[in-house]
């Protein structure tokens, strides 16, 4: 069996699984699976479950979801149609069936712009809220996307390629397969990514000038590309060349920043002066030397890291003023990362090179200490056997895409099964899970409704303000997190199954009847005990009722929006939404008090919680003063001295230290000596123990 036969069957497992655990039919977990890894590679704003199967004009017309409101991603639609299929065997796809799936949705877009195909839907299904927004937001529509997501092979080669316009509105084809998907979900990469034809497909090679400094370091180039050519590149691939750190986090990218257009429409010769460029990695490049000098030919997953405004800008000023555009050159400089490196350095390359909007550690990449110390965490603490288990396991928190699989397939047969049994494959999640959970618990509904990415960006934002400021991310805070992750989860069940859920919205639902749960009970200075679901790893009988009733008022909120607004999807994105529904009245059983804890309950509970944390750093700290040994402490203590880095008591505390046994540091100075320690190695006492 090839690497990609055992990872279809493994999708399909997993998908059946999830499917089975959540309520929902296969077709809608593959979409909430691949929605999630196709708006974190840039392909979709959003993803949004809209089903609409039908026939127009005798002929099948279907689609299963949308990227979100034109309005909001720089007027571009994207439609999403899922083709999964339970097989034994690998399926192949060729350019023949893609264009029968092409066609399903391409009717479907063309009859949401006609009324008549409009008014014969049901006014709260699903396809009549998208068509509705096709059709509304029409105008401003500028580019279409059509997206298949499929678990077959594909054969043709389809990324990126035009399909027949509609009102002059250019439509591009997306061919996501099994094999694309495999590489995003266990490598982060999707070797279909951006590979620029600077020569065959956009007007000629650029020049280039080679920068790079020494045998050790990267390549690096500096490039000048006429505006143009960059805006062309843009229109096609658009936010996936946005390094995703800095996709998610720029902000206002439909609107053209106010001195790069009055730069272009007065003075565009003096745009290359003005402007600082773009930033941009590459895994691979082809350049050529030229009687004009050297070129750039072509590059590989081309990522813009800094001067996504510029980019996003420039596109955005064509339209208003394409004539002054072309006196315009803008400057690039280009790093070429092989793929094994990119984790650890485009990060940093992308950290590093953002001054203006600035994106930086707050920005939670992979490699941030909350999301590592969030791991360790994972690793650590061995979750209860539960009202339901028979022994002990862990929650396995993916940081960076791909670790679960990696952890999991680089193991042998005997040993997967013992990696399955310890992190059963229901208890794992990732950053934009755990970014779902708290912001639903932070009352943020219709923040979490913008999508995954999104969410994400809001809860970085906010708790990189926490973050090294005295808030504890200890153990208890890891447990709680689990709770809650139960908590979303078990709703997500309840929800499905419940007799008054019509179908669809079920995200929607999910998060706002949560949130309102927490909203009233915190009114009444109690919380939901989350320690004692933590224990039980599950939630009880009357927490799940509970859940239903506040579920069923989502529902209705989220299903009358205001008079003329028909998306309810969009509307759940509305602060209004979510203000409708924390005013609303739900009455709890008294039974319900015994699922909670009263606020100073709780923290009486944190604040050991915290006490503790601090006994175990302690000790840890001792442990790790004697590890090391008194030459080890001996040589920090010289290196420091001479660099004039620490205090005289940092000094004096290391000097201590280098007398083991002969001297015993307290637990205090054995804190003062890691810490200190911690400064000289960022300066470079690691590098030269």
């Amino acid at each position: 069996m090839t690497e990609l036969e055992e990872f279809h069957h493994h999708l399909i497992a997993d998908v059946q699984r999830d499917a089975d655990s959540d309520g929902l039919i296969t077709v809608e977990s593959f979409f909430e699976m691949a929605g999630e890894l196709l708006t974190e590679a840039g392909e979709l704003e959003s993803s949004n479950r809209s089903y609409f199967e039908g026939t127009v004009s005798g002929h099948t017309a279907q689609i299963d979801g949308y990227g979100g409101d034109p309005r909001d991603g720089e007027g571009i639609l994207s439609l999403v149609l899922c083709d999964f299929q339970i097989t034994d065997d690998l399926r192949r796809i060729y350019k023949e069936n893609l264009s029968v799936l092409v066609n399903r949705m391409y009717r479907f877009l063309v009859a949401s712009t006609k009324k008549a195909f409009r008014e014969g839907l049901e006014e709260s299904s699903a396809g009549f809220g998208l068509a509705d927004l096709i059709s509304s937001r029409w105008k401003i529509i500028n580019k279409i996307k059509l997206i298949i997501i499929t678990n077959a092979d594909s054969r043709a080669r389809a990324d990126a390629s035009k399909v027949k316009s509609i009102d002059g509105k250019p439509i591009f084809l997306s061919v996501w397969d099994i094999k694309r998907l495999k590489q995003f979900q266990e490598q982060g990469q999707v070797r279909a990514n951006p590979t620029i034809d600077f020569e065959e497909d956009f007007n000629g090679p650029i020049p280039v000038l080679a920068v790079s400094g020494n045998k050790t370091s990267f390549e690096s180039y500096l490039a000048v590309i006429p505006g143009p050519q960059l805006v062309a590149i843009y229109d096609k691939w658009g936010p996936r060349l946005l390094e995703a750190n800095v996709r998610s986090f720029l902000q206002a990218r439909s609107k053209v920043n106010k001195g790069i257009r009055n730069t272009i429409k007065e003075e565009p010769l003096m745009f290359f002066s003005y402007n600082n460029g773009l930033s941009a990695t590459v895994n691979s490049l082809e350049v050529r030397q030229s009687d004009k000098g050297l070129q750039l030919v072509k590059v590989d997953n081309f990522q813009i890291v800094n001067g996504g405004q510029t980019t996003a800008s420039l596109h955005a000023a064509m339209k208003e003023h394409g004539k002054e555009l072309e006196q315009v050159n803008v400057q690039i400089k280009l790093t070429v990362i092989p793929p094994k490196d990119s984790e650890k350095f485009v990060p940093l390359i992308c950290e590093y090179a953002n001054s203006q909007n600035r994106v930086n550690a707050a920005d939670f990449f992979a490699n941030h200490p909350f999301h590592i110390n969030t791991e360790r965490l994972s690793r650590r603490i061995l979750a209860p056997a539960g009202l339901n288990g028979y022994k002990e396991t862990k929650w396995f928190y993916e940081r960076s895409r791909g670790q679960y699989a990696d952890e999991r397939g680089r193991r042998t047969t005997s040993n997967r099964r013992k990696f399955d049994e310890e992190f059963p494959r229901r208890q794992f999640l990732t950053k934009t899970d755990l970014a779902k959970y708290e912001n639903t618990w932070e009352c943020k509904p219709h923040i979490v409704s913008l999508g995954a990415q999104k969410n994400f960006t809001e809860f970085a934002r906010n708790l990189e303000k926490r973050w090294g400021k005295g808030t504890a991310f200890h153990d208890r805070w890891f447990k709680h997190m689990i709770a809650k992750a139960i908590i979303f989860r078990a709703t997500e069940r309840i929800v499905s199954n419940s007799s008054w859920y019509e179908g669809g919205y079920r995200a929607n639902i999910v998060t706002y009847s949560i949130a309102k749960l927490v909203s009233d009970t915190r009114k009444k200075s109690k919380l939901i005990d989350l320690d004692k679901i933590w224990l039980q790893q599950d939630i009880s009988l009357i927490l799940k009722s509970v859940l239903e009733t506040a579920g069923e008022e989502a529902q209705r909120v989220i299903s009358n929006p205001p008079d003329g607004v028909r998306n309810f999807s969009e509307w759940a994105k509305k602060p209004l939404c979510w203000e409708r529904l924390k005013i609303s009245t739900i009455i709890y059983p008294e039974e319900f008090e015994t699922a909670l804890i009263t606020s100073e309950d709780d923290g009486v509970l944190a604040r050991y919680a915290y006490k503790e944390k601090k006994l175990d750093e302690s000790a840890n700290h001792q442990i790790r003063v004697y590890e090391l040994g008194a030459a080890y402490w001996e040589k920090a203590w010289d290196w420091a001295k001479a660099e004039r880095l620490l205090t005289p008591k940092e000094l004096g505390i290391i000097k201590f230290c280098a007398s083991i046994p002969f001297k015993t540091p307290s637990d205090k100075q054995c804190s003062v000596a890691i810490a200190a320690l911690e400064k000289l190695k960022q300066e470079g006492f690691a590098e030269n123990q």
